[in-house]
């Protein structure tokens, strides 16, 4: 996606910009000359995830844009006024808001401490409505106005709602601010969209969450940002708001055809994660579903167990830290248990004998393809071969385990 120079002098307010999607997005516009208000929590370096207020300012300065950068966790009223007011007294207004902050944790219900509950309700929902409401008197004085909310289409399948209910409501509170907001200010010159990746996005904060492997299936932030950009050039019109916008459709309706370019890893261009809340499904990789996946048969899955209990130890036990229960269906139904939280591990044939951290329900073949490294757990998770219940990033942890014991399964 080309810039065009549409946003020179443009004023944007992006949350949570200090890396990630926020900052590629304030890159793309700072290439037109646009100003940037840099709103995010980062101030001094985190321990494990890279880019602070500051280095994203700097990084914005030498793309071509001017920035400010700005103390601010969108929970706290008085930090966002003061924002506001910042940057209207130095760039003389607010074009264009993005609501890009968002806090994520994929528990089932009784797994979701009340704290992460506040705290993903407290950022996603309640500071899109906060930032917005602080925001539109700004805008509406604008004769380029947008809001843009980095959420998902509302989609009521339950499929979505029953593996993590806390944080789809979080994100869907979003997303219904766009559904409001777009009526509420149409005919008052605001457009108010939200955009959505069709796939994983690989971020610091991803590779935190799931382990560095999930870029192999994901596209960079960048994707994102053209998209965004696409939207945000555009004039705000009655018959541009209140759409929800999905990065790829956005591209491709630009004449941009080669997506394979947005692919961390491109030759995988066609074997990417589709992200949560879109029942498209992604393509998948040949191996999932071809002859180069040897068929199941009878007493694999026994045979693969006897060859894990000869392989864990205390040393992974050590590393893991949970318990497994897989609810296997197909050709070898049954239950299998894994304890890699107790002694030297173990497993076997039947429920665990202490509560599971995680409970696993996929086919037998797939179960199979699983363990021996023909099919990745998160892609498995993401196009629904694999079902999860309990704590999905102990679940994921079997990502790991399984490249580790590949070479000798």
């Amino acid at each position: 996606m080309i810039n065009t120079g549409k946003l020179a002098g443009r004023t944007l307010f992006i949350t949570g910009a200090s890396r990630g999607i926020g900052k590629a997005i304030a890159l793309k516009a700072a290439r037109d000359g646009a100003n940037i208000v840099v709103a995010a929590k980062t101030a001094e370096p985190h321990p494990k995830l890279p880019g602070t207020i500051y280095s994203a300012a700097e990084e914005i300065e030498k793309a071509g844009g001017k920035a400010h950068p700005c103390i601010v966790d969108v929970r706290d009223e008085h930090q966002i006024r003061q924002a506001i007011q910042e940057a209207v007294a130095k760039f003389g207004g607010i074009d264009i808001l993005i609501n890009n902050a968002s806090a994520i944790s994929l528990t089932p219900t009784l797994n979701t401490e009340m704290k992460r509950y506040d705290l993903m309700h407290h950022i996603n929902t309640r500071g899109t409505f906060l930032t917005s409401k602080e925001c539109l008197p700004y805008l509406l004085k604008s004769n380029h106005a947008h809001i843009l909310n980095i959420s998902p289409p509302l989609n009521l399948n339950p499929k979505w709602f029953a593996p993590h209910v806390a944080y789809t409501m979080a994100k869907y509170g979003m997303s219904m601010c766009v559904l409001g907001m777009a009526e509420e200010f149409r005919d008052k010159g605001v457009s108010v969209n939200a955009l959505w990746p069709r796939t994983a996005i690989h971020t610091a904060a991803i590779e935190m969450l799931t382990g560095p492997d999930s870029a192999q299936f994901s596209r960079k932030p960048e994707i994102m940002s053209d998209a965004a950009y696409a939207i945000l050039i555009k004039e705000p019109r009655n018959n541009e708001t209140g759409r929800f916008y999905i990065d790829d459709e956005v591209l491709q309706a630009n004449g941009v055809t080669d997506l394979k370019q947005y692919a961390c890893y491109p030759e995988n261009s066609e074997k990417l994660m589709p992200d949560f809340f879109l029942d498209d499904v992604i393509p998948e990789a040949a191996s999932d579903n071809t002859a180069t996946s040897k068929d199941v048969e009878s007493g694999d899955i026994p045979n693969l167990f006897n060859k894990i209990q000869t392989l864990i130890s205390s040393e992974i036990v050590g590393k893991v830290q949970a318990v497994y229960e897989f609810n296997i269906t197909g050709d070898e139904k049954g239950t299998w248990f894994l304890d890699l939280k107790n002694g030297s591990g173990s497993c076997g044939r039947g429920s665990a004998p202490v509560q599971p951290d995680a409970v696993l329900t996929m086919k037998s073949k797939n179960f199979t393809d699983m363990f021996e490294g023909r099919l990745k757990a998160a892609p498995a998770f993401m196009s629904g071969k694999l079902k999860i219940s309990g704590d999905l990033q102990k679940a994921m942890k079997l990502e790991k385990l399984m490249k580790s014991l590949k070479s000798r399964l």
